[in-house]
């Protein structure tokens, strides 16, 4: 059987995860005053199905989200003007290529609404991600409910949001490339 990566044990960091959870929900409820109410949930959300979609490819042809069920997706919202979004693309660029061979796609949705700036960018930052469009930021606004670029979403093989992003990350970290494999391993 292949592996992805050496499995190292994960028990040592089930205290971190607790603390970081607790941390955060400390920040979500007091420091932003955020009130929900009991069911309500901003949608979409981890632990929530990923919205549909089909959108036009850079590369030609539409993309559906249902045909990648089974796959783990990473799915960005950027834009060629962007700073921070071209902070994070070489790192995206590594994460795509180390598991493109295996249960995984990247799905870059650029919300550029002059679409000759896209290739130019793809070709100088040496992108080889598929690239789709949302010209009108439809999918990003209703669909998505995103709020700026970059924003990223991860969804496992069931189409459930497993991580959401807000703003640029460094995707390349040994850590994330370990939670990844993970995910991907997961039946």
């Amino acid at each position: 059987m292949n592996t992805i990566v050496e499995q190292k044990p994960t028990s040592i960091y089930i205290p971190y995860a607790l603390l970081v959870t607790a941390l955060l929900s400390f920040y979500i409820i007091f420091i932003n005053k955020i009130d929900l109410k009991p069911g309500e949930v901003e949608y979409p959300a981890e632990a929530f199905l990923a919205p549909g979609f089909e959108l036009p490819s850079l590369q030609g042809g539409k993309v559906k989200l249902s045909d990648y069920r089974g796959k783990v997706l990473f799915i960005n919202f950027w834009a060629t003007w962007c700073a921070t979004c071209k902070v994070e693309m070489p790192s995206m660029e590594k994460l795509y290529q180390r598991f493109r061979e295996y249960d995984f796609e990247m799905l870059t949705i650029s919300v550029d609404k002059d679409l000759s700036l896209i290739t130019p960018f793809v070709k100088e930052y040496g992108l080889t991600f598929p690239v789709l469009l949302d010209p009108d930021s439809k999918l990003a606004k209703q669909g998505y409910k995103t709020t700026g670029v970059p924003e990223t979403f991860v969804v496992d093989k069931n189409g459930i949001i497993v991580h959401k992003a807000i703003g640029p990350r460094d995707w390349a970290t040994d850590e994330t490339m370990e939670a990844f494999a993970q995910l991907i391993q997961r039946g």
